[in-house]
């Protein structure tokens, strides 16, 4: 008698355990699976989608150049030649509310300079018209240029970007991601 409640027992033992773990397992699974459910539901930007982002634009030295934060946001495709491309690969990749910093390399950004795009002509081409050093000249085809040396016979124009051969440094903030899909 002793031995069949013993093993009356140990069966409400075992059969009282299985619901405990099968619990157990499916409360598991279900964590596991919203987990992942989060993980494949975070968007991030790749290319062809439409973005929003702030940005700000600064020097090795410091210095801002340009910055939209708390202004309008800048919208651009990605890939689609808009944007310079060390910029355009920095979003690729990035999440809604991501602020990402980044140092681009002139390779990145507008190129080295380019010495054929710095030309010297003779003053006589811009007729009687005043001339101020720092001054933007568009070409005949449209280029725009800076004049960066001027005397009485000669005039020399820059038509590289003026962030040609320079370090840049964007901080970056995605805003919005309009999926390319």
């Amino acid at each position: 008698m002793e031995e069949i409640k013993e093993k009356k027992n140990k069966f409400k033992k075992i059969y009282l355990t299985i619901p405990i773990v099968i619990v157990i397992v499916i409360l598991l699974v279900v964590y596991l699976n919203i987990g992942n459910l989060n993980k494949t539901n975070v968007i991030t930007v790749s290319t062809g989608d439409n973005v929003s982002v702030y940005y700000q634009l600064s020097l090795t030295n410091g210095s801002i150049i340009q910055s939209n934060f708390g202004k309008s946001p800048f919208s651009f495709v990605v890939g689609s030649g808009d944007v310079i491309s060390g910029f355009n690969n920095a979003v690729i990749g990035m999440k809604v509310g991501q602020t990402k910093n980044v140092t681009l390399s002139p390779s990145e950004a507008y190129g080295e300079v380019n010495n054929s795009l710095i030309i010297t002509v003779p003053r006589t081409e811009f007729g009687n018209n005043s001339l101020k050093l720092g001054e933007s000249i568009r070409s005949s085809t449209g280029e725009i240029g800076v004049i960066t040396y001027l005397n009485n016979t000669n005039v020399t124009i820059d038509f590289n970007s003026p962030l040609a051969g320079k370090t840049l440094i964007f901080k970056i903030e995605v805003l919005s991601i309009k999926n390319s899909q």
